[in-house]
């Protein structure tokens, strides 16, 4: 009788357990989707506030303009200065003196420059020389947007790219700086 209730004690532990778990996770998905949500709801803000300022917009000195944004992503001054622009995917390496550093900019994401280089397929296994080919999850990066390198970051980034590569950047929004380390 006491290994009987010892049983079903031990299975209603452990389907309590369960039921328990399944709410969190069920709750982490939704706190997931609530926060991208929230993402593009600041964004589409981000942009309606920023119409008027939109038509005044000039980069004089890109170089200075993406020591700026880096700056305001990374927290400290990098002192970049460009080394090499590649076309195919668009990337634009730069040396930091401040940190001693190599630094890559490009608008591929973490996430798309490892599957171009785990399936095999795309640009950077046909470029084994593209900096990125050499990505590790060591590196450093940053996401550079709206929220984090100011209001008025895409448009400054087209510009920007367009004075430091003499290619348009295929309508960007984001950017991302990767730090080899």
């Amino acid at each position: 009788m006491e290994i009987f209730l010892a049983i079903v004690v031990a299975s209603a532990v452990i389907f309590f357990g369960v039921l328990i778990s399944m709410g969190n996770e069920r709750q982490r998905k939704a706190l997931d989707g609530l926060r991208e949500q929230i993402v593009l709801w600041a964004v589409q803000d981000l942009k309606i506030k920023r119409e008027g300022l939109a038509r005044d917009v000039r980069v004089k000195d890109p170089i200075h303009w993406l020591n700026e944004v880096s700056r305001k992503a990374a927290g400290r001054e990098l002192g970049l200065q460009i080394v090499e622009v590649f076309d195919e995917p668009q990337a634009i390496v730069c040396q930091a003196s401040k940190i001693g550093a190599t630094i890559i900019f490009s608008p591929l994401s973490p996430k798309e420059v490892k599957v171009q280089i785990s399936t095999g397929k795309g640009k950077l296994d046909v470029l084994r020389t593209h900096p990125l080919h050499q990505y590790s999850p060591h590196w450093v990066v940053y996401e550079m947007s709206v929220l984090n390198a100011g209001i008025l970051f895409d448009i400054e980034l087209t510009l920007a790219w367009q004075a430091l590569t003499g290619r348009e950047i295929d309508g960007a929004e984001v950017l991302f700086m990767y730090i080899q380390g």
